[in-house]
């Protein structure tokens, strides 16, 4: 009977063990709120993290846009399958809970026609000012080894303006299917342009020198049936390649950091996106 005590007091701390370490080795989802007073109102933070790492500055940071879709998107699942593997390297990502969309997410400085995106400059200065600061302490670093920006539709036309804007800090941004039709006049105004009206490829047309800024593009060829120009390739795809090919003029030998994945059925939706989140995660973060 004593033996039978003894055997079973081995095998208790042996499964106690075994399930610390699996802890210490899974990846972590959290939930968390930062008062913003930027944005005047209270942001939710959905956090998922890869196990520190013993080098603590060599975790890298994805800061993404509509946090609240990051069940569907399959992040955690996604994040688990190949840290586990060793194909990406270790890695908190912040995902922010969406507020008014058509408001915060945009052009910094520059609404759309019908006045959207008229409060992308308090967003942006919520990213800098009050969230980066509040990661970085959360996770009781001085810095990042990399920071990357990423989002969906809109959601990634918010990331990349912000990243245009602040290559010193973000190194890299993911946009899937973005936005990039935002224009300043209704593309059935008799005077608009895809040239002169696009605000997002204006912005970039504009810039003058311009540090690196490394971009993975993903656009599916059944998102939707517009095509303002007529030419057979719906506008999703044209608006995606016609900033790429600004981004291209702009870095000329160092075009190959600009990445582009089509997906001939893909669709405007969290499926399809999460479909291609392991290969961008790889592009972004991978050892």
């Amino acid at each position: 009977m004593d033996m039978i005590k003894y055997l079973n007091r081995q095998l208790l701390i042996l499964l106690v063990l075994a399930l610390n370490i699996s802890c210490r080795h899974s990846i972590k989802l959290q939930h968390d709120e930062i008062k913003s007073a930027h944005l005047q109102r209270l942001v939710t933070l959905t956090i998922v993290q890869t196990p520190m790492p013993q080098d603590k500055n060599s975790l890298n940071l994805l800061l993404l846009n509509d946090g609240q879709d990051i069940e569907k998107l399959r992040l955690k699942e996604i994040m688990d399958s190949l840290f586990r593997k060793k194909l990406i390297s270790p890695l908190l990502v912040a995902g922010i809970h969406a507020g008014d969309r058509l408001k915060e997410y945009g052009v910094a400085g520059y609404p759309d026609y019908l006045g959207r995106g008229n409060k992308a400059g308090e967003y942006s200065a919520f990213i800098l000012d009050e969230l980066y600061p509040y990661i970085l302490k959360r996770s009781a670093l001085h810095k990042f080894k990399s920071v990357v920006f990423a989002g969906c539709s809109l959601g990634g036309l918010s990331a990349f303006d912000i990243t245009w804007d602040h290559p010193d800090l973000i190194n890299k941004a993911g946009i899937f299917s973005g936005s990039f039709w935002w224009r300043d006049k209704d593309e059935h105004a008799p005077e608009y342009s895809d040239e002169n009206d696009r605000i997002m490829l204006n912005k970039v047309h504009s810039s003058g020198k311009h540090t690196l800024v490394k971009c993975w593009f993903y656009a599916g060829e059944k998102e939707e049936k517009g095509d303002r120009n007529k030419n057979g390739i719906i506008d999703v795809i044209d608006d995606t390649k016609d900033l790429i090919e600004l981004l291209r003029s702009k870095y000329q030998e160092d075009s190959n950091y600009i990445a582009l994945v089509l997906d001939e059925n893909g669709q405007h939706n969290q499926a399809y996106w999460s479909k291609h989140l392991a290969e961008f995660l790889i592009w972004a973060f991978g050892k």
